[in-house]
Parts: C-alpha cells; sequence; structure tokens
C-alpha cells in the first residue's frame, strides 16, 4: 500500500513539539528539526498497539521532554488521546554522542576532505541508527514504527534533549 493512499490511517498527520523543551535553536538545529517533521509527515508508518490498540489514525502527535521522560501524546481520528512515555537516560550516552558525530561532520564539511566528510557521515548514521532502534525498542509495547519514522522521531528527541 502507498503512503498517499486516503485509506492509509496508520500515520502520523500532524506534529507539533513542545516549543518549551527546545532550550537551544541553532541554524543547523532548526534545520534538523524542520527536515524530521516534514519527511516525518510525508512518509510514516506509525500504529498504536498494546494497552492503546484502540485508538486508530491518522493521528496528531505532541512531542515533549519534560521530568526526564520523552513524552508522545497522540490525538487519534476519534479525538481520543493516548500518552506514551520513555525515561532519557538510556539515551543520554548515544544523543551525547550523536551530538558528538554532528559537530565533528559539520566541521568535515567546513575544513575536511571528501574522505573526512564521508568518514564523519557513515559515523554520525551509525550512531543515529544505534538511537532510533533503540527509540523503538523502548516504544515498542506501544507503538509499532518502520524505521524510517524510528530514525525521524529519533531526530526530534535530539532536537528536544539540546542543553
Amino acid at each position: 500500500m502507498r503512503m498517499d493512499e486516503p485509506f492509509h490511517t496508520d500515520r502520523i498527520a500532524h506534529i507539533t513539539l513542545d516549543d518549551a523543551s527546545i532550550i537551544r535553536r541553532t541554524p543547523e538545529v532548526e534545520h534538523e528539526r524542520r527536515v524530521a517533521i516534514a519527511d516525518l509527515l510525508d512518509e510514516n508508518r506509525t500504529a498504536l498497539c498494546g494497552e492503546f490498540a484502540q485508538h486508530t489514525g491518522p493521528y496528531a502527535l505532541f512531542v515533549s521532554v519534560r521530568d526526564g521522560r520523552l513524552s508522545l501524546r497522540f490525538t487519534d481520528a476519534q479525538a481520543q488521546t493516548a500518552l506514551i512515555a520513555v525515561p532519557l537516560p538510556p539515551f543520554r550516552g548515544i544523543i551525547k554522542d550523536y551530538f558528538l558525530m554532528c559537530e565533528g561532520y559539520y566541521e568535515a564539511i567546513k575544513r575536511g576532505t571528501i574522505d573526512k566528510i564521508q568518514t564523519m557521515d557513515m559515523a554520525r548514521r551509525s550512531v543515529h541508527n544505534e538511537g532510533s532502534d533503540l527509540l523503538r525498542d523502548q516504544l515498542a509495547h506501544a507503538l509499532t514504527l518502520d524505521e524510517a519514522t524510528a530514525r525521524r522521531l529519533f531526530t526530534l528527541l535530539c532536537v528536544l534533549h539540546i542543553k
């Protein structure tokens, strides 16, 4: 089934980030945020499951970081909400590594060789994949996500986690 088919409901149709959760906005962070949201809305596979299985999409999603937890509030087609939260401590090391890889990547773009840029990009993507896999694992009790959707949600988690 194609994502643009009108009967496709297992998806996020609208997303809002809690602006109070975003502490620092650099041009790079804003760019990553805009791209992740646009890509996520363009194509995603998301279905609530487990205790939230009665909720059907398409969903509006509100994402925030509060009290050391990532909170995902889904509002379904019937205006019912489901709040899913996961603790942030398991993500701290991966997020820190991801930020370091991003800094190295942007520095390589400014001053590095093609080989250095490619190496840093591969390292950055590897850490990003690790983070998105952890996010999928942490949310598996409540959400079914495709890989691309998990990657984009991990990017948004990073945007909200910047200190």
